[in-house]
């Protein structure tokens, strides 16, 4: 039997901690009570890079007044014996940035009585050390303030032989909370929180994260890496949340994402003959995917098409999404937010051929297809699939919290399909992961091709409450629940590129979803999950996390470049939403020059310089804008041609309006606006027959009437031109400026009474405020012999031009009041 020695002190180890070479502790002569140990669990494996983990217990004596840590070893060498304090649990740093209140970081009841022990470096190495043939065992006694031993517990861990050998690259983001909405955008966010969101680095053997990206104006989503670390894939929102963008930069110590490093989802179109000046339903990707020779990108589509049905459930955000993803915000954390696709199919995109095609075998509408994952040879493709819905079907209340049982119900299931060079094949349900009744997504090859690691949970995919970890051979069979699981939501997976670790996102210990690792042996079993510590800020989450195969000082910075054009846009967007025309123009300038070929940009900068009087610069702008959109919607060309027209170019904005009419020659105003181009033109004849064709499109359309009816009475043609600007009166009774036109027709029929009628109903309409159609009705009253009227209209009218400044006006006014005067055998006033 060991000698019971003296106790000797070598150091002091920590607050209320010291450590001691040998001996024992007294131990009661009742029954020890039982300590809960919750971190780290029996059986933890840890990587030997990693740093000193913090030990949590709860122990349920009251008595016991500090406590004492003994280490012992397998192989026999000496062990660690250390008498600790316990210090309570902390919260850890609050990012103040992202504070939204107290009561989102107040300890939890179990949190508030753990005790915790965090070991020094040098303690931490030798327990490493001495673990890794073999498991270390930690025991923890209560020890009471005579000494003796009341409660206990032993916990065993071990080092793992292998390391991780790669760093962690995620996104660090504040759970802010949205304004709560019925149903809400793709992220938990409010638009002022998504500069806050950080992109960071973790070596696991260093005690803190790197931030490599900050401060980006747009929200950047999933990425993903080439299996050699070269080059780097990233989901890129554009300037209205329309997931319709993604970058590809090569991966330097330096990385700079530039503008024609980003591809546009929307550029590509379903069919170029059946383009519509209907607003387009955007193409846009979903959980896109590098290959992994950094080649091909495998993403998910809309269905050939998709329509907008529901464009009011997302207002805001580009056409077509809200009709192929479900999303909704919800008060919270832990789980702010849900979304999933329910319609959708696999395209790959060739970025040596610049193409984008879907992939045979995936792209069946009648299902969704979503999450796709690459082999690590490239050859095939894991994807989840369920028979496509209706994300937002009639009827539904919205749902109020995760796993609600109102939201849209969804079950995928796993499928293996052949890449085959694009060419697809046969997808089959991945044995185990399919069929099961529950909803199986993400699913992650191991690097040496053995396991599928995926995520199960009820309903949806990803970070739901009930996410838990599954592994199933690659060939399909049983799968198997893993060791590493949580409590509380755990998914986003990934493999370090030696294919022993992965690291996952995790609930199970804070609202805030936190960096996890676990040990996976060559037989796919793993351990118990360890954290990686000091990840964020305690009210901050870390998600998408991603093993990157490079060295720890490999990648420094990100310049994501390409969004300064976004977070200009996005700023001139404001100012036009508020009508500030002016002060929109100079930053769309340099919205320009940073996305010289952003056919919106120039778009934007057009209508800015439009509305402030610059209509000969924003020709210019317009005939880039249209030459840069390869979707060619009619009404950029519309308005590239009123602009002509404007600037005395007829023959130009003929040419536009016709060019237009060419891609959809079913646009109503494109007919309509040729039609009275053609008029004013001097081509009569064909201007009538675009003018009854708008109309014949759209027997309503009180424009087509108004112009046509203008067109024909001032060529002469007075009962059909009347008639027309009848029609349009009727159609829309309260236009003054039909009211004007009726008025004027009416008068060179003779019927001068139908024209004072006409004239005072305009005038009705703008309150008097209009001294133009005051001076109309003023000359109608004069040929009707009403100069009374027509002095008091005219009087009017002349005060309106005169606290207007009009130059010339008042001038021809007041000669007009003379003549109404003379009429009337008075005299005007002076």
């Amino acid at each position: 039997m060991r000698r019971v020695n003296r106790l000797l002190l070598v150091a002091l180890v920590g607050a209320g901690a010291f450590l001691f070479l040998s001996g024992r502790f007294s131990r009661s002569a009742k029954a020890a009570s039982k300590i809960l140990i919750d971190y780290p669990l029996d059986g933890s494996v840890f990587p030997p890079e990693i740093t000193e983990p913090m030990f949590l217990w709860r122990d349920p004596d009251a008595s016991v007044k500090r406590w004492a840590i003994e280490v012992s070893f397998s192989d026999h060498s000496e062990g660690i014996h250390i008498a600790q304090a316990g210090e309570p649990m902390q919260l850890g740093e609050i990012d103040t940035e992202a504070a939204t209140g107290e009561e989102l970081y107040k300890l939890s009841p179990q949190q508030a009585a753990t005790l915790t022990w965090k070991p020094d470096a040098q303690t931490w190495a030798r327990i490493k050390q001495h673990a890794m043939k073999a498991p270390a065992t930690i025991t923890i006694n209560g020890m009471t303030e005579s000494g003796a031993a009341v409660s206990t517990a032993s916990i065993r861990i071990s080092t793992s032989i292998d390391e991780v050998g790669a760093p962690v690259f995620y996104r660090d983001l504040p759970l802010l909370e949205a304004p709560r909405e019925a149903k809400g955008a793709i992220q938990p966010l409010p638009p002022f929180a998504i500069p806050l969101i950080k992109w960071r680095l973790r070596n696991i053997g260093e005690a803190q994260s790197r931030t490599v990206m900050a401060h980006v104006p747009t929200c950047i989503n999933c990425h993903s890496f080439a299996s050699d670390g070269k080059e780097i894939g990233l989901d890129l929102d554009g300037p209205k949340n329309d997931k319709g963008l993604y970058a590809v930069a090569s991966l330097t110590k330096d990385t700079t994402i530039r503008s024609q490093d980003v591809i546009r989802w929307s550029s590509f179109l379903e069919d170029e003959s059946a383009r519509s000046s209907e607003p387009a339903v955007k193409r846009f990707g979903f959980m896109s995917q590098l290959s992994p020779d950094g080649r091909y990108i495998v993403t998910s589509i809309g269905p050939p098409g998709l329509k907008e049905t529901h464009k009011d459930v997302l207002p805001g955000f580009a056409p077509g999404i809200a009709d192929r993803l479900y999303s909704i915000n919800f008060k919270g954390p832990p789980f702010n937010q849900v979304f999933y696709p329910t319609r959708g199919i696999l395209a790959w995109y060739d970025r040596q051929e610049g193409t984008l095609h879907p992939l045979p075998g995936a792209d069946d509408p009648h299902y969704v297809h979503t999450s796709a994952f690459w082999s690590p040879d490239g050859k095939y493709l894991i994807f989840s699939r369920a028979v496509a819905r209706d994300p937002y079907p009639p009827g539904v209340p919205p749902a109020e919290y995760a796993n609600d049982p109102h939201e849209t119900q969804i079950q995928y299931d796993l499928y293996k399909i052949p890449f085959n060079g694009g060419r697809g094949g046969k997808a089959v349900p991945v044995a185990g992961a399919s069929g099961n009744g529950m909803s199986n997504n993400f699913p992650k090859v191991s690097p040496d091709g053995k396991w599928i690691v995926f995520v199960q949970n009820r309903n949806g995919l990803l970070m739901r409450p009930d996410s838990r970890l599954f592994i199933v051979p690659f060939e399909g069979g049983k799968a198997r629940l893993m060791r590493c699981n949580t409590p509380l939501m755990n998914s986003w997976h990934t493999f370090s590129p030696n294919g022993r670790w992965i690291a996952f996102s995790s609930k199970g210990r804070t609202a805030y979803t936190q960096l996890m690792l676990t040990h996976i042996d060559a037989n796919g079993n793993d351990s118990p999950a360890i954290l990686v510590e000091n990840t964020t800020a305690a009210n901050r989450a870390v998600n998408i996390p991603e093993f990157l195969n490079v060295k720890p000082e490999g990648l420094e910075k990100i310049d994501p470049q390409a969004t300064e054009y976004y977070r200009l846009f996005i700023r001139a967007y404001d100012l036009v939403e508020d009508k500030e025309w002016a002060a929109a123009v100079p930053v769309l300038r340099q919205a320009v020059q940073y996305g010289p070929e952003e056919g919106l940009a120039h778009y934007a900068l057009a209508s800015a310089l439009s509305a402030t009087d610059h209509e000969q610069e924003a020709v210019g702008e317009y005939r880039k804008a249209c030459e840069l959109d390869t979707e060619k919607h009619t009404a950029w060309l519309d308005h590239l041609a009123v602009s002509q027209a404007n600037t005395g170019d007829m023959n130009g904005a003929i040419a536009s309006w016709r060019k237009s009419l060419a891609i959809d020659a079913k646009s109503v105003g494109a007919e309509a606006d040729l039609g009275t181009a053609l008029f004013e033109n001097g081509e009569a004849k064909e201007g009538e027959e675009h003018l009854r064709k708008a109309i014949a499109l759209e027997p309503k359309f009180a424009d087509a009437h108004n112009h046509l009816g203008w067109e024909l009475a001032k060529a002469g043609r007075l009962d059909d031109g009347i008639a027309e600007l009848q029609e349009a009166n009727a159609i829309r009774p309260n236009s003054a400026e039909y009211r004007v036109n009726l008025g004027y027709a009416l008068q060179l029929h003779g019927d001068q009474a139908g024209a004072v009628e006409a004239y005072e109903r305009a005038v009705a309409l703008t309150e008097g405020k209009d001294w133009r159609f005051l001076d109309l009705l003023a000359q109608a009253y004069e040929k009707s012999g009403r100069f009374g009227d027509a002095m008091n209209a005219g009087q009017r009218a002349l005060d309106l031009a005169v606290q207007e400044r009009d130059p010339e006006a008042p001038v021809r006014l007041k000669t007009n009041l003379d003549r109404y005067a003379s009429g009337s055998g008075q005299s005007s006033p002076k």
